[in-house]
């Protein structure tokens, strides 16, 4: 533990941080799900806002969110025609 002011602040900072980034992580994830089960339009322009928010805040690789998009969008455009 630290003893020294500044170190206690830093230490409470980064466990809030870490809680939001592992709350907007998880929400991404259920989003990108939700648009897969679902194909829909909709559904997969809500994850991509999502992905590309987290990859802009980096709380995702933004590679791993083109790569993630791409796929979704792939699997939409099969299955619209």
């Amino acid at each position: 533990m630290p003893r020294i002011k500044s170190a206690k602040k830093k230490m409470r900072q980064a466990s809030a941080r870490t809680a939001h980034n592992r709350a907007q992580r998880s929400a991404i994830k259920t989003a990108v799900k939700k648009a897969r089960a679902e194909l829909t339009p909709d559904a997969v322009e809500n994850a991509v806002r999502m992905l590309d928010r987290g990859a802009r805040k980096q709380q995702i690789h933004r590679n791993a969110a083109a790569r993630k998009k791409s796929r979704l969008m792939k699997r939409l455009a099969a299955k619209q025609g």
